[in-house]
């Protein structure tokens, strides 16, 4: 079934293979996508669908350094040589819009403020990426550095941010993206919102369940006004803790998230599924649970072998399958899977930012490289 066409809204997809979003860190000067991404991601078109790395909807949205932006005139005319190059290999691209929340540092935000947040509290355990001397993507000398402390967002303020995606959304669009997709997992800002123990706000953000899921209703309702709902996914992360986001009960969380997703319509729900080590299957229950409230189509993602793939596809748990480490050393996945091709083994240590290489240097067709496991994503 991974080979077989599928369509997504609007799109016809010509394999059910996904380029999940990961993070690799190059662009250019004012957050600007370039050229060498354009090739990167041109040389990835034969994927089903294509969902580009996270690209934050303002600067107080940026958590790492290096990462794109949309909330310019100048991104956008980056993004466009991103869509055109892609668009002409015959590939389809949906953007991931991203706000970090309180993954960030006071160097990376407007004016050097204070990260914002559902509440006043810190990711605990959490690095991230800096480049203090300004060097770029091609020096590779940024730092590691605890994050900052967040300060929480006024109710005021929270429409501010929700119109920030709807513009995000508009300029996804302009760039020539065919959809786009809201990143809602891995602890980000949307998430800080979603789970219980990274939300502790007393106001109608926060406490009960539906006041919980309301900045993403009210973010999924304003970019879906910008684009359809029929060129709108979103990315979720259940049963799995990262960037120190903890729900007290994540079935139930998410499963009441995926209802108000399938209220408005939205094209897909992209399930982040643990991707570490010795990582547990996420529950068959929780999947036919999930399968019986949305009704749109489903996307995981997280460490899948062709076997497992084609598990998921057969049972009925997905209709589309994501492969992130696999597609950044082997920019022809879809025939190698196809063809039974060993696969490039990637080059960690430049997983992010640096040049072509580890990036767009990676051969197509049969290798002789060392074989690896069908691995998810590398997005911090």
């Amino acid at each position: 079934m991974l080979f077989t066409p599928y369509r997504l809204g609007g799109l016809l997809l010509p394999n059910r293979i996904v380029m999940p979003p990961m993070t690799r860190s190059r662009a250019g000067t004012g957050n600007m996508p370039t050229a060498l991404m354009a090739e990167y991601y041109r040389q990835r078109a034969s994927a089903g669908l294509i969902v580009s790395e996270g690209t934050q909807v303002s600067q107080q949205g940026q958590g790492y350094a290096w990462t794109p932006g949309i909330h310019s005139r100048e991104q956008v005319a980056g993004w466009r040589g991103v869509t055109d190059a892609v668009h002409a290999a015959g590939g389809r691209i949906f953007a991931q819009l991203w706000h970090v929340g309180r993954v960030s540092h006071v160097s990376l935000q407007p004016g050097g403020a204070a990260p914002v947040s559902s509440s006043p509290l810190l990711a605990e355990g959490v690095k991230v990426f800096i480049d203090p001397e300004g060097r770029g993507p091609e020096a590779a000398a940024g730092q590691l550095v605890q994050r900052s402390a967040p300060r929480v967002l006024a109710v005021k303020e929270i429409a501010g941010i929700v119109h920030d995606y709807a513009d995000a959304a508009r300029n996804a669009l302009a760039a020539g993206f065919d959809g786009v997709e809201l990143h809602a997992a891995n602890g980000y800002l949307i998430n800080q919102f979603i789970d219980s123990q990274a939300n502790t706000r007393t106001d109608t953000y926060g406490g009960s369940l539906p006041n919980r899921l309301r900045f993403l209703r009210e973010v999924a309702e304003a970019v879906a006004a910008v684009t359809g709902p029929d060129r709108l996914g979103v990315r979720l992360a259940p049963l799995t803790t990262l960037q120190g986001t903890v729900d007290d009960t994540p079935q139930a969380t998410y499963l009441g998230a995926a209802k108000v997703l399938d209220n408005l319509g939205v094209a897909y729900i992209h399930i982040a599924e643990a991707d570490w080590e010795d990582a547990p299957d996420m529950p068959a229950a929780f999947k036919e649970a999930l399968r019986l409230i949305y009704r749109g189509s489903l996307i995981y993602a997280g460490k899948y072998t062709m076997e497992r793939a084609e598990t998921a596809l057969r049972n009925g748990w997905a209709d589309l399958i994501g492969f992130g480490r696999p597609f950044i050393a082997n920019p022809d996945l879809p025939e190698r899977l196809r063809r039974q091709w060993p696969l490039n083994a990637p080059d960690t240590s430049r997983f992010f930012g640096g040049s072509a290489a580890g990036y767009t240097d990676y051969p197509a067709g049969p290798s002789l490289k060392q074989d690896i496991t069908l691995e998810e994503e590398v997005q911090p």
